[in-house]
């Protein structure tokens, strides 16, 4: 993608159900769980590169001994500074203690990270912050076993403040209001309940204090507590839990917005973001891995009993189709053949912009993820050019010389890699100017192969704010001096802002909107500006269930191609030589491409939450008051 998103994270459960004699025995290392963590969270790594987090419980330990370990960091390398953590310190322990070597148990019980239970996470920073103490997983801690709670998450609350509240008026005082806190705080609060339930009832069946803590375990009702917890949250989550004995979790929210797989057999319970990356690491097929149910929650207890839980009615299924698009490994065999099909659809309109010229056009793409897209795209060109062949051929009525059908035959998509990201560039010059000058060599091109006659088709897989595209790609484009240049989305435009995981978090920055508001200067109707603020505003003290989408009201003046072709004005200016046209998908293209990642929001404003619609409407009053300030 040109402009990059951040916003979005990953996370991993590993839950052994064997001893760990078990992995030494037919693995060759009671470390099983521990590397393949690793390897789990590298497959994920597309996922977030700020932060990442790694804790395992150990089950069955004797009191003194520890049995929780964490380790977090935003280090350059966040996943392998982790991992060599745990790595040194392992092999300290073993080259200090060689009794450790061959001894399961006593591995177990001395070095830490060593454990049946394990939840890994990798982030991307948010609100500017990115110290330490905001990566997960969060740690809530306690003397009672049953009581420690250990939390990471792929999600975005919309009610966080509603959340809070809920906090203060059970009588606690959260330290502060990320939603991260106030979700572990939330559950938190009804584990310690029901921890407390439960030790009452056992006390009076005249069990001893020593002798409820396993029958605790036992007990300990994991969706009910899951169920209360999560009666107010709003927003797409993939919400992933540890308790201190050893019972485990991961709850999907009930639109399912956020993707959760997960994989049983009976050495392992695996759960992960994505499906490719349990197929690679654990080396099993495509129908092995399933998909969580929205509302669902995978819940293994300390015994190894796995049950899939409804713990929140589903809603109408939305899961994010930018999973499909942008941020999930394009590995994954569905959203391989879907990234195609978004391409192949897009070719209709794509030959319509370059009449049809193919013989004098370059097909390219920006790398990387739009990549798959663009076989896709080159697959229906070659639909075309055999037809056009084949018609030619027929056409000559058998007349035709060998080397003319010679010549027929051998017109072929005129594919190359024009685009080259160069560097990652760290902009450390705050002038303007210099600026704008070091972004705009964020991309380099491929000299030599474009005609001044030709055009250049370049697909990029969407496009956000066209600040890459403007100040780098369009300009350096242009330098292999094409008749022109045509900008293609997979996706549709982007018009809102998100609030479910993405960091997309207001108006003025999406190109799309930018150039809705050129069109209504332009058309005398800039007026309707004022009209949205004010109904924007009567809305601030109704309930979320209430509230409408009026930016919605602003688009409708314009059709998609009208607001495509202000975007192509936007991301080119006056020292650009070639024509630019700014071709997008179709909103009945990306469903017809993801059938069952429907969510749409970002495109059409069809929020699948009742707090999407309080977000935009919040979002669109920070614009007209020039207020910086996120929406949630």
């Amino acid at each position: 993608m040109s402009d990059a998103l951040k916003h979005e994270c990953g996370i991993a459960l590993i839950r052994l159900k064997k001893p760990l004699e078990f992995y030494k025995e037919k693995y060759g290392s009671a470390f099983y769980g521990v590397n393949k963590m690793y390897l789990m969270m590298e497959k994920q790594h597309n996922r977030g590169q700020d932060g990442a987090g790694f804790a395992s419980i150990k089950l069955d330990t004797k009191p003194g001994e520890r049995y929780i370990s964490r380790v977090r960091s935003v280090a350059q390398q966040p996943i392998q500074d982790i991992f060599a953590q745990i790595n040194q310190r392992i092999n300290d322990d073993l080259m200090q203690n060689p009794e450790y070597q061959d001894d399961v148990a006593l591995q177990k019980r001395h070095i830490p990270y060593v454990g049946e239970v394990l939840l890994g996470h990798v982030r991307y920073g948010t609100f500017g912050k990115n110290s330490v103490e905001s990566v997960h997983p969060f740690l809530r801690q306690n003397n009672w076993m049953h009581r420690n709670l250990i939390v990471a998450g792929n999600f975005n609350m919309t009610n966080v403040n509603q959340l809070f509240d809920g906090l203060v008026e059970l009588g606690q005082h959260p330290k502060e209001k990320a939603d991260t806190i106030t979700v572990m705080e939330k559950i938190g609060h009804f584990l310690d309940d029901a921890v407390s339930k439960v030790y009452k009832k056992l006390k009076k069946e005249g069990y001893s204090k020593s002798q409820c803590s396993p029958l605790i375990a036992d007990r300990l009702n994991v969706s009910k507590i899951l169920r209360k917890a999560s009666k107010n949250w709003d927003g797409g989550f993939a919400m992933a839990g540890l308790l201190g004995h050893g019972d485990s979790f991961v709850l999907r929210d009930p639109a399912g917005i956020r993707p959760v797989y997960y994989h049983e057999d009976d050495e392992v319970v695996v759960v992960a973001s994505e499906r490719p990356v349990i197929q690679t690491v654990f080396n099993v097929k495509f129908e092995d891995v399933h998909e969580l149910a929205p509302g669902h929650a995978i819940i293994t207890k300390k015994s190894g009993v796995t049950s899939i839980e409804e713990i929140m009615e589903p809603l109408e299924r939305k899961a994010c189709s930018f999973e499909r698009i942008y941020f999930s490994r394009g590995s994954d065999a569905e959203i391989y053949q879907e990234r195609k099909m978004l391409g192949k659809l897009l070719m209709p309109k794509v030959l319509e912009a370059i009449d049809y010229d193919t013989k004098n056009t370059v097909f390219s793409y920006i790398p990387n993820t739009a990549e798959t897209s663009f076989y896709g795209m080159i697959e229906t060109v070659e639909k075309h050019l055999n037809e056009k062949k084949t018609k030619a051929i027929l056409g000559g009525n058998g007349q035709l010389s060998a080397e003319r059908v010679t010549d027929i035959l051998s017109e072929r998509p005129r594919i190359e890699k024009i685009a080259i990201k160069d560097v990652k560039l760290r902009t450390f010059i705050t002038e303007d100017s210099s600026r704008d000058d070091l972004v705009a060599h964020v991309y380099d091109v491929t000299y030599g192969v474009i005609k001044p006659t030709d055009n250049l088709v370049i697909i990029d897989d969407s496009i956000v704010r066209g600040t890459t595209l403007k100040k780098s790609i369009i300009k350096m484009m242009d330098r292999l001096n094409p008749k022109q240049i045509v900008v293609v989305s997979s996706a549709p435009q982007i018009r809102y802002p998100d609030c479910y995981g993405i960091d997309m978090a207001n108006l003025e920055s999406l190109i799309a909107f930018r150039a809705m508001l050129e069109l209504l200067k332009e058309n005398d109707k800039y007026h309707l500006i004022d009209e949205v603020y004010e109904k924007c505003k009567l809305q601030l003290k109704l309930k979320d269930k209430e509230v409408r989408n009026y930016v919605k009201d602003l688009y409708a003046q314009f059709s998609a191609e009208a607001i495509s072709d202000k975007i192509a004005v936007l991301i080119s200016d006056e020292s650009v030589k070639a024509e630019v046209k700014a071709i997008f998908q179709p909103i009945e293209n990306l469903h017809k491409a993801c059938p069952k990642n429907l969510g749409d929001w970002y495109f059409t404003g069809n929020y699948p939450t009742a707090g999407g619609n309080r977000v935009v409407n919040r979002a669109f009053i920070n614009f007209y008051e020039g207020n910086k300030e996120r929406a949630y």
